[in-house]
Order: structure tokens, then C-alpha cells, then sequence
């Protein structure tokens, strides 16, 4: 598949998502603050990864991406609920956001954290609420049961308490690697295993796309210390060096830059090598792996 082919999938699946995102807020019957809220977040753009590893997963076992549409939005809902709880004063207490006021900046710090706790809550009700003909009761059970696993303590916000311990402190690589892993690496393997649940993938093939998965939301992090260092403010929407500012260890202070950009091409290929092992059309899956290597926000 060429860059165009996949720019055209990409551009394809995000106009789909981005309007049913918006359908689902509008049909909510709750406070307008609260869904001017949620949708403020929900459509401050992003790359939209997890939805795209999704539907990509699908594609690679010849099943029409539109199965996944609400196991992603349900996702992407997980992942913007937890970046409005980072921005908070009491957390990153960050500003921008993608180049735009957070969510607290515009409806307060309450609205914000409430904004959130709604949509949590809605990812939940939207993938138990999908029709049977789309996805079974098995499908469904599994798809919770994956996604509370890796939202919560075990996986993304365990990450996210690891993370706040580890300010001010240096850590080890170890150390590093479990709060990447949890606090980024597990929604993106949510992502995956979602769309290889919904195409019935084996259990062989399971495993592979759990090893893929694991290197690249290393590879994602990586690059994001990378980019916090040498990125482009105005294309990253927020302030560089926010890391070196919060006294955060990274891997370029603990490996330098040489040995950090040579361990992202490490883990870019053993990821490329997991897939390989799966058997499937995973050229979606490659491209994205790469678009993870090179971005530049």
C-alpha cells in the first residue's frame, strides 16, 4: 500500500469517527455545559492512533474497519478523559493543549473533571449498548473487560500515579519502561487486541499483536521525550522541555540522544517483527509504525 492509499484510509476512518463522535455527545441527555465540555476535548484533532491501530487491525484480517466504529470511539473517549485529568492543576497543570486552552482553562477546574468522569462512564455504556448483529455478548464482555483493564490501575492509571511518583527522583530504566508501558503502551495495546477481538484473530496471533503493541507504545514514548527536547512548539500545540521543567527522568537523560534514537529504531523493529509473525495484511499496522517513528507532534 502506497502513503497515499494509507493517507486516504487514515483521512477515511478519522472524518467517519469525528462525526459519530459528535453524534454521540448530541445525543446525550445531560447538561449542555457537560457535553459542550466533553465535545471541546473530544474534538481538539490528535492523530487519532488508537482508533486508527483499531481499524487498521481489522483491515489486516479483511474485516470492514466500520465494525470497530464504537469500540474506538469508546477509546478515544478513555484516552481524552485522561488527558483533561492530566492538564489539571493538580496534575501537568498544563495550559494548551494541541494549541488550544485546556479544558479547565475554558470551563473550569470542575466542568473538566466532571467532563471527564462522563466520558469514562460513556465508553463503557456505548460498547455494552452495540447492537448483537455488530458485535456479540462474548465480544462485548471480552472488549470491556480489556478496556477496564487497561484504563485502570493496572494499566493507564497505574501508570499515571507511577508517573507522579517518579517526578523529582531518578529512576532507573526499568523503572522508565513500566510507567511507559502502563501509562502509554496499554490503551495502545487496548487498541489492537480490541480490533483482533472483533476479527476473531487466534490466540497465536493474539500474542504477536500484544508483542507488537508493547514495543510500539515504547517506540511512542521514546519519540515523545525525543520530540520534547528537539520538537517544533508550534507543532506539538504546547511548550518543549515541559519534562526537563517537571524534573522528569527520560530516556535521552538517562541514555543521551544517540543511544535514545538508536533504542526508538530497536523497538520500531521488533515491532515490525511481531507482525510479520501474525501471518496477516498488516501494511496499515507497518505504516503506522512508522508514522510513530517520524512524527513530529
Amino acid at each position: 500500500m502506497s502513503s497515499s492509499q494509507f493517507d486516504d484510509f487514515s483521512k477515511k476512518c478519522k472524518k467517519i469517527l469525528e462525526n459519530q463522535l459528535r453524534i454521540c455527545i448530541d445525543e446525550l441527555q445531560a447538561p449542555s455545559i457537560l457535553k459542550e465540555s466533553m465535545l471541546y476535548s473530544l474534538e481538539a484533532g490528535g492523530k487519532r492512533i488508537r482508533p486508527l491501530l483499531l481499524f487498521a487491525t481489522l483491515h489486516a484480517f479483511n474485516k470492514d474497519p466500520n465494525l470497530g466504529l464504537l469500540p474506538a470511539i469508546a477509546i478515544e473517549m478513555v484516552n481524552t478523559y485522561s488527558l483533561i485529568h492530566d492538564d489539571l492543576p493538580s496534575m501537568d497543570n498544563d495550559d494548551l493543549r494541541r494549541g488550544k486552552p485546556t479544558n479547565h482553562k475554558v470551563f473550569g477546574d470542575a466542568n473538566a473533571i466532571l467532563a471527564g468522569d462522563a466520558l469514562l462512564s460513556y465508553s463503557f455504556q456505548l460498547i455494552a449498548e452495540a447492537s448483537e448483529q455488530s458485535i456479540s455478548l462474548e465480544a462485548k464482555v471480552s472488549l470491556i473487560q480489556l478496556l477496564a483493564n487497561s484504563s485502570g490501575a493496572e494499566g493507564m492509571v497505574g501508570g499515571q500515579v507511577a508517573d507522579m511518583i517518579g517526578e523529582e527522583k531518578n529512576l532507573s530504566l526499568e523503572e522508565l519502561e513500566y510507567i511507559h508501558v502502563h501509562k502509554t503502551g496499554k490503551m495502545l495495546t487496548c487498541s489492537v487486541l480490541a480490533g483482533a477481538i472483533l476479527a476473531d484473530a487466534s490466540e497465536e496471533q493474539m500474542e504477536y499483536l500484544q508483542q507488537f503493541s508493547h514495543h510500539l507504545g515504547l517506540a511512542f514514548q521514546i519519540r515523545d521525550d525525543l520530540l520534547d527536547v528537539v520538537g517544533d512548539e508550534n507543532l506539538i500545540g504546547k511548550p518543549i522541555g515541559s519534562d526537563v521543567g517537571n524534573h522528569k527522568t527520560t530516556y535521552p537523560s538517562l541514555l543521551g540522544m544517540d543511544r535514545t534514537k538508536q533504542v526508538l529504531s530497536e523497538q520500531i523493529n521488533f515491532a515490525k517483527e511481531a507482525l510479520k509473525k501474525t501471518g496477516a495484511n498488516t501494511i496499515l499496522l507497518e505504516e503506522i509504525t512508522d508514522l510513530v517513528a517520524t512524527r513530529n507532534n
